[in-house]
């Protein structure tokens, strides 16, 4: 049976290779909330600013039956605290934390250092490499053993990679047991694709000491995961489930799994394999204290798992379909072509009448391709996709469409461009899309799970036949993949970095942000010219004055020089004709510089915006 409050407390290590059960505490965030904690404030925080509370909640679990506390330090890295303004103290907050918790413990409990996800995704996902994730662990790891924990839990991770350099940063620093512990969906797979038998193999090939599953799910969906993680596996199993799915009552998500429930739950992961058992999300005191007493009654399975025949080894990927074999654009492009192409809005309500309208007219003009926006929610306009497979089967084209990652999750992007390869959809333009920019708290009102740089990475895997898992999706997609660019960035540096990111990731292309300029165009291929990347320039047929001033003063890294501008005054002077046929006469001008400049070998197309639909003024810029 597991030790009882009265038994010696031994180490972490020892606890792992008694062969015995053990118990592990339960939320933190939960009971902090319910003393009257609300979200509006750093939780890491309060073992500095609140420590008699953080201390109680450590206290009641001890006295529930916990022989492993979870310091309060699951966001406590520089990432997450630097949201608070706070990153300069990670390593205090962890160090404080830590003996927070142990004078709680009072002897009588083990002290285990949470380290959760940075929130923010690393490569090949974004753009943050694996060696700063890892530094950026190796900060909050610092605090935690300065302090002196007795095992390190790492919780709540959706990607393996994330963790295995969470992991890098404790034995750079530690050789404290590890407790590495992933969450996954109630179809055992973390939200990337990768299923439970994978992820025991990683964890065990990784060498954390004790592997398992936290959070995300309630009991019932985990025992399944575990049950599969079980025969993959020798190593220890952990568990710490939700107290079932949260529900929505007047506006509070609440966690309804009684204590009596999770332990009935407890005894069957136990009987699975798990040799630490504990909770997460909405569990409280009462509920490891139910555990606890089933933990006391029982021993662990007698039978040991076995590693069963290597269903977790990652599949290879398969030979990407040729680019010019894709598309026509691919084969356009793959020929070394020059093209042109021009953007149309989604249409406004669910008639795309006058979309594959103008998509026609454009075909029979002689543009080669026809790129469909992507808009930011709202407005009742159609996404881009379903207004792509719209002009795909009625305009008999391949559009490009556009794709931000912006308010998309993962999953939801990986169903839609599933369901757009499946459809028809052959080219994809990626953009990460803008954040908004609302008050002090630019993102607080916005989803950026991956950006553009990690979505190309997921597109090139889904053409080589795997998702982001590394699961075999069956015949390989046929996407060309675009990036967004912009020669005239303010930060060209990283403009260029990220660039480059992007030509790793799997792009087949670039489209530039429109150019008003052509020197800057001209200094930006001499940085990128190694690449060799397809580049489309778009130009832009200013409409007003006003749009000109626009550009000029409002637009982050547009450049329009004084003499554009003039041009554009000179002529609303004389009317509306006269300023548009000047605008139309400016992006021609910029359009057979870009011809010129094609030479190069690198640039293949200009690529021209329609202001407000205005497809006569696209085709006039275009016209030779």
């Amino acid at each position: 049976m597991s030790a009882t409050l009265e038994s010696p407390v031994l180490t972490v290590r020892e606890l792992i290779a008694d062969g015995r059960v053990h118990v592990l505490d339960g939320a933190m965030g939960t009971l902090l909330y319910s003393h009257g904690v609300f979200v509006n404030v750093c939780y890491d925080e309060l073992s500095i600013t609140r420590p008699d509370l953080v201390a109680t909640v450590h206290h009641e679990y001890v006295q529930a039956g916990a022989e492993i506390l979870e310091t309060n330090t699951f966001g406590a890295n520089p990432v997450k605290l630097s949201s608070w303004g706070l990153e300069g103290r990670t390593e205090e907050l962890n160090r404080e934390t830590v003996r927070l918790a142990r004078k709680a413990a009072a002897g009588r409990a083990l002290v285990a250092g949470a380290v959760g996800p940075l929130g923010i995704r690393i490569s090949p996902w974004g753009p943050t490499s694996v060696a700063e994730a890892e530094e950026l662990f190796g900060r909050q790891i610092a605090g935690l053993c300065e302090a002196g924990v007795d095992a390190f839990v790492l919780e709540t991770f959706s990607d393996p990679a994330e963790l295995a350099a969470a992991f890098r940063a404790v034995r750079s620093l530690s050789d404290m047991p590890v407790i590495a512990q992933m969450t996954v969906g109630e179809d055992g797979r973390t939200s990337y694709g990768t299923d439970v038998e994978h992820l025991a193999a990683e964890l065990d090939e990784l060498g954390a000491d004790v592997i398992g599953l936290n959070c995300s799910v309630g009991p019932a969906a985990m025992l399944d995961a575990l049950e599969k993680m079980a025969r993959v596996t020798r190593k220890p199993l952990s568990a710490q489930p939700n107290a079932g799915l949260p529900r929505t009552v007047r506006d509070r998500k609440i966690y309804l799994a009684s204590p009596d429930y999770m332990a009935a739950y407890a005894r069957r992961l136990i009987d699975a394999g798990a040799r630490f058992v504990g909770g997460c999300c909405g569990t409280t005191p009462d509920h490891v204290r139910r555990i606890h007493d089933v933990v006391a009654t029982l021993q662990p399975r007698a039978a040991p798992a076995r590693r069963a025949p290597s269903p977790a080894v990652e599949d290879f990927p398969l030979p990407a379909v040729p680019l010019a074999e894709r598309s026509e654009l691919g084969a356009g492009l793959a020929a070394g072509e020059f093209l042109t192409s021009v953007e149309l809005n989604p249409p406004h309500g669910w008639d795309a009448g006058e979309l594959v309208a103008a998509a026609r007219r454009l075909r029979a003009a002689g543009v080669d391709a026809v790129h469909v926006l992507d808009r930011a929610p709202g407005g009742s306009l159609m996404a881009s996709v379903p207004a792509g497979i719209i002009l795909s089967r009625e305009a008999e084209l391949q559009p490009v469409v556009h794709y931000a990652c912006r308010d998309r999750n993962m999953p939801r992007m990986l169903s839609d461009l599933l369901g757009a390869a499946a459809a028809g959809i052959r080219n994809l333009l990626v953009l990460s899309g803008d954040p908004p920019t609302q008050g002090p708290y630019p993102d607080q009102t916005v989803l950026f799970d991956i950006d553009s740089i990690g979505l190309i990475n997921v597109l090139n895997g889904l053409n080589h036949g795997l998702d982001p898992g590394s699961a075999r999706i069956g015949e390989p997609t046929r996407f060309v993949i675009g990036m967004m660019t912009n020669p005239e960035a303010l930060d060209l540096e990283r403009e260029i970095e990220r660039f480059g990111y992007k030509v790793e990731a799997g792009a087949d292309f670039a489209l530039t942000q429109p150019v008003f300029e052509i020197r800057a165009l001209e200094r930006f291929l001499e940085l990128t010219a190694h690449w060799r990347v397809p580049l489309l320039v778009a130009v832009w047929p200013l409409g007003s004055l006003r749009s000109a001033e626009f550009f000029a003063n409002e637009v982050p890294g547009a450049v329009v020089p004084e003499a554009i501008v003039e041009r554009m005054r000179w002529a609303e002077e004389r009317g509306a004709d006269a300023v548009r046929a000047e605008g139309i006469a400016i992006a021609r001008e910029v359009a057979a510089q870009v011809r010129s400049l094609a030479e190069r070998g690198v640039i293949r197309g200009v690529h021209v915006a329609a202001p407000a639909g205005d497809i006569d003024a696209a085709l006039a810029v275009l016209a030779e």
